[in-house]
């Protein structure tokens, strides 16, 4: 069979995605912390863009974009039925068309405010700069320093020495038993006790040589800290030697021990979760869903400073500029007002059909999935998946991720309404804490006492949900219940 080359029309549709639709779809599933870095970046590229006030603008309010509705104020849930709009919604940020003084009042000053008293007051020190200004005192100077500030800098937040000795060495290009001792004189100097170990075992045997107490016995125990976290007794007076109630006292004294001491520190990478939006009871009985106007950063476009700049336009090259960034910032108005709407439409759709929670706590929380949310709103999943990652919703039981109303269905077992999987969890947890010595229930037992409940639930799920809840077998809370009463 000849080849031969040929040319040939074809006509087809596709969707292509354009570089500001790609970049809406992320816009919606970033975090608060993400949304500010990007509009940030933004407003450093883009001189027509300025930080709006927190509340109304100078001129009443920010104009919305011609031909386009004013978005809703709010949205009110009275039971399981949507009330009128009644939440008070921050205005989305307008377009060009909202008019906009170039004297400098929208662009805001990172200084601007007063300062109060608060933020002068000392903090505590992070354990970084405690660690240095010890060993500053504890090795005075020469090459010992250098290496206690070395060592400092790989403490993790814990307290803990991540890195190895011999390292250490080679990169100060000293002997590993000069870096030994200096390691070995800020773990016996250094407060408090426990800082430079390099592991847990070792941690704990630095606190009690600090206390004398600290012999075979005790460093038997602490080679053996599974055995001991299991409650394993017979095992360990095998190894060590001491009866029962000998024990019990160096479990005591153990469990008096820090083994963590660098968290009493503060540490720099700490994050405020900052929630997204507010579900509190309205007047008439239902909730009240609002966004929270912190976590939306406003945006507006200056169209004087705009009007301005035309003017003085001479080149074609400038001409483009300008209308490029024109574009670009009513391109960034409009979407972050769209997710605005989209996170308060999905959290609206939340707080209807997670009213149990809201009333009874998580016992209350209905069984409920990406599908069924974005089918009530005319969504699609992908959306209300997006909307859902890295938000928050602060409700009259505490702030959760949107993510965590989101449970698989479990059958009941009378086919009466499905339950909840984080609702059967919860469950599962208060018939552990209610336990007592001699009553400890085995995964089969909490089946059965399930099943009588209507939560038809097979043994391996309930040590699957235990697992998952950090709860211990019943012969580690059995052999722990025998701990405690010994001890007491």
């Amino acid at each position: 069979m000849a080849l031969s080359a040929k040319l040939q029309i074809r006509q087809s549709q596709a969707l292509v995605m354009t570089p500001q639709l790609l970049q809406s779809i992320r816009l919606l599933q970033y975090s608060h912390t993400e949304l500010n870095a990007f509009v940030e970046t933004q407003i450093e590229r883009n001189p027509l863009l300025v930080v709006g006030p927190q509340g109304a603008s100078e001129d009443g309010g920010a104009a919305q974009p011609s031909g386009e509705p004013a978005p809703p104020e709010g949205t009110g849930l009275a039971d399981k039925q949507v009330s009128p709009p009644a939440a008070s919604l921050p205005s989305p940020s307008g377009p060009a068309g909202a008019g906009r003084s170039s004297s400098g009042s929208g662009r805001q000053n990172a200084l601007d405010g007063d300062l109060g008293i608060e933020n002068l007051a000392d903090r505590r020190p992070s354990l970084h700069h405690h660690v240095l200004a010890e060993v500053s005192d504890i090795i005075l100077e020469g090459t010992e320093r250098k290496i206690g500030e070395a060592l400092a800098e790989h403490l993790d937040e814990s307290g803990y020495l991540r890195i190895e000795i011999e390292e250490v060495a080679t990169s100060l290009g000293v002997s590993p038993t000069v870096v030994e001792a200096v390691l070995s004189r800020l773990q016996t100097d250094i407060t408090p006790a426990g800082l430079f170990a390099r592991s847990l075992s070792e941690c704990l045997g630095i606190q009690l040589k600090r206390q004398n107490r600290f012999d075979p016995v005790m460093a038997r125990v602490l080679d053996n800290l599974d055995l001991l976290a299991r409650r394993d007794f017979t095992a360990l007076r095998r190894l060590t030697g001491e009866d029962e109630a000998g024990l019990m006292e160096i479990l005591a004294e153990i469990r008096g021990l820090d083994p963590k001491p660098g968290h009493a520190f503060v540490h720099d990478n700490t994050e405020t979760i900052v929630p997204d939006v507010f579900v509190t009871e309205g007047a008439d009985g239902g909730w009240r869903v609002e966004l929270n106007p912190d976590a939306l950063p406003r945006v507006l476009v200056d169209n004087d400073y705009l009007a301005a700049v035309r003017d003085g336009v001479r080149t074609e090259a400038d001409k483009a500029f300008i209308g490029e960034c024109q574009q670009s910032a009513n391109w960034l108005v409009r979407s972050l007002d769209q997710r605005a709407k989209t996170i308060l439409k999905v959290a609206s759709e939340i707080v209807r059909r997670q009213d149990g929670f809201l009333n009874r706590g998580v016992g209350g929380l209905k069984p409920m999935t990406l599908m069924s949310v974005a089918e009530a709103i005319g969504m699609h999943e992908s959306t209300v998946s997006r909307v859902t990652a890295t938000k928050y919703i602060a409700t009259p039981r505490g702030t959760f991720d949107m993510r965590f109303f989101f449970t698989v269905a479990i059958a009941s077992a009378n086919g009466g309404d499905a339950h909840s999987a984080e609702s059967v969890k919860h469950r599962i947890k208060m018939l552990v804490d209610a336990e007592t010595v001699g009553k400890v229930m085995s995964d089969d037992d909490i089946a059965a006492v399930l099943k009588k409940e209507g939560i038809d639930l097979a043994r391996r799920t309930v040590a699957k949900y235990r697992e998952a809840l950090g709860i211990p077998s019943s012969i580690q809370r059995r052999r722990e219940m025998n701990a405690r009463r010994l001890a007491s």
